[in-house]
C-alpha cells in the first residue's frame, strides 16, 4: 500500500509539471535560460534581452553600422535589395547575410541561434512576432530622419548605451567645429542629387545625409527645403528637370548597378553638363553607401570627411 501511494504521488507530481510546462510562458522560460536580462522599450513594446548579447543578428543599414561602430560584430545581417553588405565598414566575409532589410531570411537567422535582433518597425514589422520567437528582437521605429535617436537605442540594446552617447557627442561637436572652420563657406548652397533604378531624387533636410549637413550648418538649395512637403527626406525631378536641382555644390551617388547605369546616362547628357555647379568643377561623385544608405557614427564621420576635403579645398 505505501509503495502504491509513493508512486502515485510520483505520478501526480510529475504531472503538474508536465501541465506547468504545457501552460508556461516561452519567453520567459528563454530569458532564464539566458541569466540576467534587461528590459528595453522599443516601437513593438518592451523586450526582456540579454545584459550582454553575445550573438546579435541586424536586419538594416543602420543596425550594421551602429553595431561595428561600437564594437560589436554582428553574427549576421541583411543587406539592402540593390547591394551587397557595405563595403566601407571594412571585410565583412564573417558576417553571415540573412536576407534583404524587406525580406529577412527566418530560417537563416534562426540557423545563428542569435541572442539578440535588431531592426525596424518601418521595415519589418511584418516579421516581428516570428523574429520575436527566434530571439529578443529590438525595433525602432523610422528610419533616416530618427537616426540619431535609433543609434541610442541599439547602442542600448546592445549594452553600449554610454558609449554611444560618447560617440554621437563627439560627432556632432566635430560637426559644429567644421561649420565654425568653414566661416562664410557655410552660405555655400549644398545640393544632394541621388540616381536610384527608376527615379532621380534630391535629398532634404530630414534625410540622413541632410541631417549631417545641418549640423555642420550648411546652406541648402531652397527646392530642397522641402518647405512645402510634408515629408522633407527626399522629393523627385524628371529626366527633363534634372538642371533644377540646383546648388553652388552638388554632391551625387548612386544606388544599385541599375542606378549607376542612369547616372552614367544622365551625367553625360547636355542638361547635366549645363548645370553651373558641374561647369564649374563643383560637382562631385560620392558613395552611396555612406551617404545615403550608412545612417550610422561611421557614415556620418565620413559625409564629414568628404565635406572637408571638397569644401576647404
Amino acid at each position: 500500500m505505501r509503495r502504491r501511494l509513493l508512486a502515485f504521488g510520483a505520478a501526480s507530481a510529475c504531472a503538474l509539471a508536465l501541465t506547468a510546462c504545457g501552460t508556461s510562458d516561452p519567453a520567459a522560460e528563454r530569458n532564464e535560460a539566458e541569466g540576467e536580462t534587461r528590459t528595453i522599450e522599443h516601437a513593438m513594446g518592451t523586450s526582456e534581452i540579454p545584459a550582454e548579447p553575445q550573438r546579435v543578428v541586424v536586419l538594416d543599414t543602420d543596425k550594421i553600422d551602429t553595431a561595428l561602430s561600437l564594437g560589436v560584430t554582428p553574427i549576421g545581417a541583411a543587406r539592402a535589395s540593390e547591394t551587397e553588405l557595405p563595403t566601407y565598414l571594412g571585410d565583412l566575409s564573417g558576417v553571415t547575410v540573412v536576407g534583404t532589410s524587406a525580406e529577412p531570411d527566418l530560417e537563416a537567422i534562426e540557423a545563428l541561434k542569435p541572442d539578440l535582433i535588431l531592426g525596424s518597425k518601418f521595415r519589418q514589422e511584418a516579421f516581428y512576432d516570428e523574429l520575436d520567437a527566434i530571439a529578443p528582437t529590438v525595433f525602432t521605429e523610422l528610419v533616416g530622419i530618427t537616426w540619431k535617436e535609433n543609434f541610442l537605442l541599439d547602442g542600448d540594446a546592445l549594452g553600449k548605451g554610454e558609449e554611444a552617447k560618447q560617440l554621437l557627442t563627439d560627432l556632432e561637436t566635430r560637426a559644429a567645429d567644421l561649420g565654425t572652420a568653414l566661416g562664410d563657406t557655410l552660405a555655400t548652397e549644398v545640393s544632394l542629387v541621388r540616381f536610384m533604378p527608376d527615379q532621380i531624387r534630391y535629398y532634404g533636410p530630414d534625410s540622413f545625409s541632410g541631417i549631417v549637413l545641418g549640423d555642420v550648418g550648411l546652406a541648402r538649395p531652397e527646392l530642397q527645403m522641402l518647405a512645402d512637403a510634408e515629408d522633407k527626406r527626399f522629393g523627385e525631378v524628371s529626366a527633363e528637370e534634372l538642371d533644377t536641382v540646383g546648388g553652388d555644390v552638388i554632391f551625387y551617388c548612386a544606388y544599385g548597378s541599375d542606378g549607376e547605369a542612369m547616372l552614367a546616362d544622365y551625367t553625360g547628357g547636355e542638361l547635366w553638363q549645363s548645370i553651373p555647379a558641374v561647369q564649374g568643377g563643383k560637382a562631385y561623385q560620392v558613395d552611396d553607401e555612406v551617404w545615403m544608405t550608412g545612417i550610422g557614427v561611421t557614415a556620418a564621420g565620413m559625409i564629414l570627411d568628404d565635406l572637408e576635403k571638397y569644401l576647404q579645398a
